[in-house]
């Protein structure tokens, strides 16, 4: 912690602050590290160890077949599969929206010396879908539409055996090429690294538990990896004008995802801080998930005091929760100062949920104060900007004496040979 922020945090009141965990660490790192390592040697044996040992469950067949996949959308009800296609549409015409936006380029830096970019798909692409504590039919959508906007070649999609026919069937309607049973560090080993029946992936997207962060952590190099997304965070802005019943249900709308959620809010004005503490015990007497939003709230929940809207803002960047909601009587002009976060809600009208589930933003998004250096995912997420150059005489003659007087400088002879031998000898390049 800096000393600015040192000095910020001894400027507010902390109404409701978060408890202290006193968790026991336990070994999350060597047992992901034991999973991917054999799974890196022994394939799909591996895999399916690991599946009866975490699900419960071994699969005989890891592939879901076209006739499943088939079965799964047939099963759907009506209203969901209409939600859903609803969803994708959102997603994917904000995908194309934004993949407009990531141009090619080509330009002439100097006479004879040309440079540009590609924008190049990612190939194969794998997808992790979380099976969860509900059947979260929004997570295949996230990660598989923008792939597909993307232009990668396939998609890969993994998720546990344990999960609804509903998300097979997202999968499916998303556009995943393959769908594979199979779920936690073992899903991400075998995308990582490829089993005989699961091929290595190059990137690999998608949230999970501990022990899916850990796995992508691990295989991170040779393979991509989008983020590293810890438990999810809900903070709110708020001044005298905030409304306290609104701002309690959005902050258990996201606490009921788990235990470990971060909920907050950081106000300018006290009697909206207590009010809002009030609140949120009120409808935890009433809210069916109340078994998991409540232990979020207790350990987790935060009311924050700020004696200035300048003190508020730097608060919040520092935090840089992962869903910002901005409930201010200037809601737009406050939200143009904020820099941290990872995706922005501005306004009382423009509920997580939204996002969450249809509205066509990412819900994919940085956690644990990422949100001061990246942004979440987006179609951009599944290519790569690629450099080339090509030189003409003119160029040559630009561009390699520097480049003959570094090489020289930096004691590289093999660099000062290749530079001074495009300028010395042009006819071995006609």
């Amino acid at each position: 912690m800096t000393p600015e922020i040192e000095a910020l945090r001894a400027r507010l009141t902390f109404v409701k602050a978060p408890v202290a965990d006193k968790a026991t660490e336990t070994s999350v790192s060597g047992t992901v590290a034991e999973v991917l390592a054999a799974i890196r040697h022994e394939g799909d044996a591996a895999v399916r160890r690991y599946s009866k040992a975490f699900d419960k469950i071994e699969p005989e067949i890891l592939e879901v077949t076209p006739e499943e996949r088939e079965r799964a959308v047939a099963e759907l009800d009506p209203q969901t599969r209409a939600d859903t296609e609803f969803a994708i549409a959102n997603v994917r015409a904000f995908a194309e929206a934004q993949f407009k936006t990531i141009l090619p380029l080509e330009i002439e830096l100097r006479p004879g010396l040309h440079l540009g970019h590609r924008v190049i798909p990612v190939q194969r692409v794998g997808a992790y879908v979380p099976g969860g504590r509900y059947p979260l039919l929004s997570a295949p959508i996230m990660t598989i539409v923008p792939a597909k906007v993307a232009g990668c070649a396939e998609v890969i999609a993994c998720l546990p055996p344990t999960a609804a026919p509903a998300m097979i069937a997202g999968c499916h309607l998303s556009g995943a090429d393959r769908i594979f049973r199979v779920g936690g560090a073992q899903a991400i080993g075998a995308m990582a690294y490829g089993t005989e029946t699961i091929p290595a992936v190059h990137k690999i997207f998608g949230p999970g538990n501990a022990y899916v962060n850990e796995a992508k952590r691990q295989v991170f190099g040779p393979v991509g990896i989008d983020q590293l997304a810890g438990p999810s965070e809900i903070y709110t802005l708020a001044d005298e004008t905030g409304n306290a019943e609104v701002i309690a249900t959005d902050l258990l709308a996201q606490a009921e995802h788990d235990i470990h959620t971060r909920v907050g809010l950081i106000t300018t004005h006290r009697p909206l801080a207590e009010a809002v503490i009030a609140e949120v015990e009120r409808q935890l007497e009433t809210l069916a998930t109340a078994n998991v939003a409540r232990v979020a709230w207790e350990r987790q929940g935060e009311v924050t005091v700020c004696a200035s809207e300048a003190d508020m803002i730097a608060y919040s960047d520092w935090i840089a929760a992962e869903h910002l909601q901005v409930h201010t009587r200037d809601a737009k002009a406050l939200a143009a100062r904020l820099t941290g976060y990872g995706s922005l809600f501005i306004g009382t009208k423009a509920s997580v949920v939204y996002s969450d589930k249809c509205c066509g933003t990412n819900h994919t998004l940085p956690t644990m104060g990422a949100g001061r250096y990246t942004g979440g995912l987006w179609v951009g997420s599944y290519v790569k900007i690629a450099t080339h150059q090509w030189l003409e005489d003119e160029g040559v003659s630009a561009v390699a004496p520097p480049a003959v007087r570094q090489s020289a400088s930096e004691g590289l002879e093999g660099h000062r040979r290749a530079a001074v031998l495009r300028l010395e000898k042009p006819e071995l390049f006609a």
